[in-house]
Order: structure tokens, then sequence, then C-alpha cells
């Protein structure tokens, strides 16, 4: 069994505020990961309706990391850069 002496009950109620500590701190930044993630899922999901929608007319982008962020935090104006710089890049 265990004993609940002085020593015990300290390291116990440190270890509890250090856990607590650095729930708080970790907090924001998963925050802002988990956001930047669902984001570039959701760029991603975008990118594969536009390329299915676009191939009638001969409108591709690539799907990668980067276009699915870029896609992810700007939305069709993102869309719209990717075609632009993609136009400029063939001449």
């Amino acid at each position: 069994m265990i004993n609940f002496d002085l020593n015990f009950m300290i390291a116990l109620f440190f270890g509890i505020l250090v856990l607590y500590i650095l729930a708080r701190l970790l907090y924001l930044p998963m925050r802002i990961i988990m956001r930047f993630l669902g984001n570039t899922v959701m760029g991603a999901i975008m990118l594969a309706l536009f390329n299915l929608a676009g191939a009638y007319w001969g409108l591709q982008i690539g799907i990668n990391v980067i276009t699915a962020v870029i896609i992810g935090f700007l939305g069709i104006p993102g869309i719209i850069m990717l075609l632009i710089l993609q136009r400029v890049t063939m001449l």
C-alpha cells in the first residue's frame, strides 16, 4: 500500500502542476497546427474538385503539399493565382 507522507503529497502536487502548465503552454500551438492541417486538407479537396471540373476546359493544377497549403489559406483567389502563375511560366 502507498504511504501518503508529506514528501509524496508535495511531489504529486508539483507533478500535477507541471502537467497543467505544459497543457496550457501547448494548447495554442496545437490549435494552430490543427488549423493548418485542416486548411491543407480542405485545399487538397478543393484542388481535386477543381481538377475534376477543369478537365473539361483543359485547366489542371498539380496536387502537392505546396499547392494544397496555398489553396487552403487563400481559397478561390489561390486557385486563380496558381492558374496565372502556371500560364505565365509556360510563356
